[in-house]
């Protein structure tokens, strides 16, 4: 009782504190928490958004470990993830590197430029992409003839090529808002320890990987997870590249996860119980992942400090 009378008077003092921070959980709560635990709750049930709810159990994630389409788009998802973030983290890098070490003149002209396609909108991005990679009169295709190559049917075909295209315009869109983060990082470095190595001999290579690498790699590892999740959220991009297709165009070369998700609900059907369940096995995915990365960056940060102990 003494507990509970202590806990009043704490918010009794402090009511002014909770009136201001009130706003916050309300809205949270209403449009935050209360979705993701609906979400939950209905991923076991069969529910079309209208009629009565049936109850199956796990039988919507076990339908949907068993769908042949959903590994398809799960791997599609982590074979454009992976090649993609290769250019995303090494671009990334480079960019921000050259912008800080000053090797460039315009620093705030080219930040303008390598920022751009994160402003842009994705679906006139998309469609200037479906141009450039177009069969008849692409502008790749136009260049490829003048070394008298026939032309590739980057969007058509067996629709293996279609990842391509798709991972070329995700990197391209990542690259900017990468070397903006890694930049602010690199920044935030003292110069003494860039005259320091400059003084011993170092190059650029070298200070790159031996010294603003590893002093970035907490901001590395929070681009890896922001990027995961922009992974598994990829959805315009290749739905517009491949004609509004949610299939991901020929042999559902280009379906990623968040386009098989939404046709089942609530764009291309209504099984709603069954897209929830897809959207937390996504959402399990990220996690794993993210404390994954989170795990390596940890366990190399204590053999380091092994080592100098030693």
């Amino acid at each position: 009782m003494k507990k509970k009378n202590g806990i009043l008077q704490v918010i009794k003092k402090n009511k002014v504190a909770y009136a201001y921070i009130a706003p916050f959980f309300i809205l949270f709560t209403i449009f935050g928490l209360f979705p993701i635990v609906a979400g939950l709750y209905i991923s076991f049930f069969r529910w079309d958004g209208i009629s009565e709810m049936h109850f199956l159990g796990l039988e919507n994630y076990i339908n949907l470990l068993k769908d042949p389409l959903f590994w398809k788009a799960l791997k599609n998802t982590i074979v454009i993830g992976i090649i993609a973030h290769i250019p995303i983290l090494l671009g990334g890098l480079t960019l921000a590197y050259l912008l800080n070490s000053k090797l460039v003149k315009g620093e705030n002209i080219f930040k303008t430029i390598y920022f751009m396609p994160m402003v842009t909108s994705a679906v006139a991005i998309t469609i200037i992409f479906q141009n450039l990679f177009g069969y008849n009169y692409g502008t790749i295709n136009y260049i490829l003839s003048f070394f008298g190559e026939t032309p590739i049917n980057w969007l058509g075909g067996d629709g293996s090529l279609i990842k391509i295209a798709v991972i070329v315009m995700f990197a391209w869109k990542w690259i900017g808002w990468n070397m903006v983060i890694y930049l602010a990082g690199m920044q935030g470095i003292s110069n003494d320890i860039y005259e320091a190595a400059k003084i011993d001999g170092a190059t650029h290579t070298k200070i790159l990987f031996k010294i603003v690498i590893p002093l970035l790699t907490p901001i590395i590892v929070f681009t890896l997870v922001q990027s995961t999740i922009g992974m598994f959220n990829l959805f315009t991009e290749p739905f517009i590249l491949t004609n509004s297709s949610w299939t991901g165009g020929v042999n559902n070369g280009g379906l990623t996860l968040m386009m098989y998700l939404l046709n089942k609900a609530p764009q291309g059907g209504t099984a709603y119980g069954y897209a929830s369940s897809c959207a937390y096995i996504i959402t399990m995915m990220i996690v794993c992942i993210s404390l994954f990365i989170n795990k390596i960056t940890e366990d190399k940060d204590e053999r380091k400090a092994g080592r100098r102990r030693k």
